[in-house]
């Protein structure tokens, strides 16, 4: 009976080529899947969210709310919204089928960190998302406003411009929250060691400068709120690395 089931557990097989591709669609057929429940779902909550969402903007400028100048602008923004908001519901389950394809490539004594990978992408991932909405918006949108000031601009944001801007941001600081996972995951599979990432330092340091100017607006602000947080994410990945390989010379 155990047996059997080491057979369908996606953790203890070993699959071909086709087998792969087969994987592969399943699994994101079912994360879609995922994906397409948790924006039904926040479509029901989307006026809940936009206010959540539009937070920053409204602490900053409460007088003067976001408008829309096309008949669509309100609509696509609101899509836009639960889109993004359901992909942060459903990203337990959507990084679930990830790291299962993952897995299915890997040796039994590596595959055994996938279990410990899924909650913390996903915790980390909404950490990155929540970590713009409440730290770097805030930050930046006082940054054009004094900006705008300093040019003789006076600031009448659309809504559609806005939740473009917060929507796209929070993807991108979700995603590169997960660079401790991955750091520590490159080690313990003996991808990279610990000596390499340690004199990786330098050309990390200038990569994520590189990564936050390409995945930013071209602003100053943005990329560096990106940028810092991208590279003592690098460093937690080293310290989690670095506390695995003792605990591993312990149970020697």
């Amino acid at each position: 009976m155990g047996d059997a089931n080491k057979k369908h557990d996606p953790l203890n097989s070993a699959m071909s080529l086709g087998d792969h591709l087969e994987e592969l669609r399943m699994r994101l057929l079912l994360a879609l899947a995922g994906l397409v429940v948790g924006s039904v779902i926040c479509l029901f909550f989307g006026p809940k969210i936009i206010a959540f969402i539009q937070g920053p903007y409204d602490n900053l400028m409460p007088d003067r709310p976001l408008i829309a100048l096309a008949p669509a602008d309100a609509f696509i923004g609101y899509m836009k919204i639960s889109l993004i908001s359901g992909l942060i519901l459903s990203s337990p389950w959507v990084f679930y089928q990830l790291w299962m394809f993952v897995a299915a490539g890997l040796y039994p004594p590596e595959k055994r960190y996938v279990r410990i990978a899924v909650p913390f992408c996903a915790s980390l991932f909404v950490v990155g998302a929540l970590f713009f909405i409440y730290i770097v918006a805030p930050i930046s949108l006082v940054f054009f406003l004094k900006f705008g000031d300093i040019i003789n601009v006076a600031p009448n944001w659309t809504f559609q411009k806005y939740v473009s801007f917060v929507t796209v941001l929070m993807l991108v600081f979700g995603v590169a929250f997960q660079t401790p996972i991955a750091i520590f995951f490159l080690n313990r599979t003996g991808l990279v060691s610990l000596k390499a990432l340690r004199g990786s330092r330098k050309f990390v340091m200038l990569g994520v400068f590189v990564v936050a100017a390409v995945a930013t607006p071209p602003d100053v602000v943005s990329q560096i709120t990106l940028a810092v947080p991208l590279y003592l994410l690098f460093e937690l990945g080293i310290l989690l690395s670095c506390f695995a390989n003792q605990g591993k010379r312990l149970q020697k």
